[in-house]
């Protein structure tokens, strides 16, 4: 389906197929946005283990990807202008899916693996109502993109996130990382972390767990063998996150 014109994969986990029109109980629900050249579609393990905990999933596809595939802007360079357009666009997405019925706009989590990742960043700046963040495989310290294939240098100087935290408003955050990923430098967000969690009222909320040697490719794309251990680290987080243990 779309929402407010962006291709979404929504999972409640009351609907009932036999009898779709029947009124959904308001559920905490995370919107969650994937990594470049990818789709909403990638994961569906972990909607699955957040539909069995009654936590409910809103995916959607990055500008350029999934059913709105526009080859040239999955290209490395162009990310950053993908994360900035997606940021653009949650508020809009959110609003489309507190209006559909069934997903409590009080319970709302925000996260995303890689560029899906910065976006979600980037959204956190500024005023928000999400409770909580998770995010997989990304950066928040932006410098660590120059000279690689991500850099855009008017956008790192103008969005860099590290650089605005005046807007971070405490929530908890679960971070998970691979300490060799190639693409996105465990020591930004490290650092990001670090800064974050100075700002925290209780930096105990601000949680990083990393691997080592996944086998996933570049250490960037999921955490290989560690992937069943990072989901169920995920869900615990929003479980607590949104007080349903």
């Amino acid at each position: 389906m779309e929402l407010a014109g962006v291709p979404a994969l929504v999972v409640h986990p009351a609907f009932d197929h036999a009898d779709p029109e029947r009124p959904l109980p308001q559920v905490p629900w995370l919107l969650w946005m994937h990594g470049r050249t990818v789709s909403k579609e990638i994961d569906p393990g972990r909607f699955l283990r957040l539909m069995r905990e009654g936590i409910g999933s809103v995916a959607v596809d990055l500008p350029g990807h999934g059913d709105r595939c526009i080859p040239a802007l999955q290209s490395a360079p162009r990310a950053l202008e993908v994360v900035e357009r997606m940021a653009g666009e949650v508020d809009a997405v959110v609003d489309a899916v507190c209006a559909l019925g069934g997903f409590d706009a009080s319970r709302c989590a925000i996260g995303g693996m890689s560029a899906g990742g910065m976006a979600a960043i980037i959204r956190l700046l500024t005023p928000h109502p999400f409770c909580a963040a998770a995010l997989e495989s990304t950066v928040g310290d932006w410098e660590a993109l120059r000279g690689r294939e991500l850099d855009d240098p008017t956008r790192i100087d103008r969005l860099n996130p590290i650089e605005r935290l005046d807007g971070w408003r405490s929530i908890p955050l679960l971070v998970l990382h691979n300490e060799g990923d190639q693409w996105a430098p465990v020591d930004a967000q490290r650092c990001f972390v670090a800064a974050i969690r100075a700002r925290a009222s209780k930096p105990e909320i601000v949680e990083m767990h990393e691997f080592r040697e996944t086998g996933a490719p570049a250490e960037h794309a999921g955490f290989g063998r560690f992937g069943a251990q990072a989901k169920t680290i995920h869900t615990e987080f929003l479980t607590r996150a949104f007080g349903l243990h």
